[in-house]
């Protein structure tokens, strides 16, 4: 007996049920750990309109309301913090993202491709170590007794305390995380270019254009949408000017300049025990990233004519 339209259509969607029910059970262990770290632990911004004590926890409590925000607001030091924030935060979003679209232009036009794979290795491995590895490597460069300066004493040249020096610890902390992320970060930029049509360096390569017209004319307004992607989402995080790297470089000679919103939380909530100020500091960096990334998107939405999400 022949199955009627109906009964293929719903013996297709079954079929296509089962097929989907393993692709969402490798999902699970990852939405579970998200839930858990990233959606629970969100009920804790409570902690900044209160006088957070632990022992008698989130529901016992003084409330205090926005007391807190006042108390960030009146220090004498947040404008410094925010400055230090800010730059470090805004010089390494805007050199990775130059220095990685370059990488990926010039990578891009290696033909060896032994060399390219092992170019790319050799990039992107920094990346995937923690800096509490490499801030020893970084301390045995850059140190006063690094192998930097020994280059610079045998050229006849003063010793540069890049570590220790309010002039330039920021440059250096910008410096050290442009070479442990530009590689990984011209992984998507990398993939844009290849998406370029051929043909269209061909039409402009018989017109007459070099191979910098080309760039500029075809390969970065391909990447532009990618360009724009990275630029809001690197955005949303401007006031997280990466806690671990300053913490494993910087010392109390260079708080002037190194001190950011992170490591302020870290001694005041942690080492301070001052739980609700810190808590109050963290919900407004997430309050900002919000808006400077949904500002983002809507310039991109006039400008491009592209939502970025």
């Amino acid at each position: 007996m022949k199955k009627t339209k109906y009964e293929k259509q719903v013996r297709a969607k079954k079929s296509y049920k089962t097929s989907q029910r393993y692709y969402h059970l490798m999902l699970l262990p990852g939405m579970i750990f998200l839930v858990l770290f990233h959606y629970i632990p969100i009920g804790g911004i409570v902690m900044a309109f209160q006088n957070f004590v632990p022992s008698k926890g989130l529901f016992r409590s003084d409330w205090v309301g926005l007391k807190n925000f006042e108390r960030l607001l009146i220090k004498k030091d947040i404008q410094e913090l925010l400055r230090n924030t800010l730059v470090i935060s805004i010089g390494k979003i805007l050199v990775v993202m130059v220095v990685a679209v370059l990488f990926a232009i010039l990578l891009n036009e290696i033909r060896h491709m032994r060399l390219k794979k092992g170019v790319q290795t050799i990039v992107y491995l920094p990346h995937f170590l923690s800096w509490a590895v490499l801030a020893p490597i970084v301390y045995n460069l850059l140190g006063m007794d690094g192998m930097v300066n020994d280059v610079l004493n045998a050229l006849g040249l003063e010793s540069v305390n890049f570590l220790g020096s309010n002039k330039t610890f920021q440059g250096t902390v910008i410096g050290t995380y442009v070479w442990k992320e530009f590689g990984y970060a011209s992984i998507v930029y990398l993939a844009a270019i290849t998406g370029v049509d051929p043909g269209l360096h061909e039409a402009a390569a018989i017109d007459g254009a070099s191979w910098w017209r080309r760039v500029w004319h075809v390969t970065l307004p391909a990447m532009l949408p990618i360009i724009v992607l990275m630029l809001a989402i690197n955005v949303g995080n401007i006031l997280s000017a990466g806690f671990d790297q300053v913490y494993n470089l910087y010392n109390i000679r260079v708080y002037e300049t190194g001190d950011i919103l992170d490591t302020y939380v870290f001694r005041v909530g942690l080492e301070g025990r001052q739980y609700s100020l810190g808590t109050a500091v963290d919900l407004v960096k997430s309050v900002v990233g919000l808006v400077l990334m949904l500002s983002v998107n809507g310039l991109s939405k006039k400008i491009l004519h592209r939502s970025v999400f």
